[in-house]
């Protein structure tokens, strides 16, 4: 089993830096839709996570439906989205076989409509205040949901507890 993070057209390179950092803590592979609103070599990236980039199983993908025809199986699509009837906790990602893809939209308008109505079964909510704000932060989305998952797993092949040399807690 894979857990799988996928970027739609992503437009900031500090998120795009902070959710590789997190999936080279977590062994999750990264996908990236283009176009890029950013180059990968950008100085922002630098600073938010590109220092981890060799660390990061990253596949590009040229468009949204070059993406879809790569999954082996559409039921371990979840599209996180704001506009889905279910939130983040509620599926079952504890299946010891398959891959699981998590897909978020670009900062500024999401995924496209069209597409999005095409699996309204697989769109997840993260709970927010929607009075207060449009949306959350992407590269924190994407923490929360992959902790979720991962939590399920049983955190599978992360340690738990890690013995330091100068352990700032003995």
């Amino acid at each position: 089993m894979t857990n799988h993070i996928v970027l739609f057209e992503p437009l900031m390179p500090a998120n795009t830096g902070n959710i590789a950092r997190t999936c080279a803590g977590t062994d999750t592979k990264l996908h990236l839709i283009k176009p890029l609103g950013f180059s990968v070599d950008d100085k922002h990236m630098k600073r938010a996570g590109l220092d981890y980039w060799d660390k990061v199983d990253i596949t590009y993908h040229e468009n949204l439906p070059e993406f879809i025809a790569s999954i082996p199986d559409i039921n371990k699509l979840f599209i996180v989205s704001k506009f889905a009837s279910k939130d983040y906790s509620s599926p079952d990602y504890s299946a010891a076989t398959g891959d699981y893809y998590f897909l978020f939209g670009k900062e500024t308008t999401g995924l496209p409509e069209p597409f999005m109505r095409q699996y309204p079964e697989n769109a997840i909510r993260i709970p927010q205040d929607d009075t207060k704000i449009r949306a959350l932060n992407l590269s924190n989305s994407a923490a929360i949901v992959i902790y979720e998952v991962l939590r399920q797993q049983d955190f599978l092949h992360l340690q738990r507890v890690h013995e330091y040399e100068h352990d700032k807690l003995k």
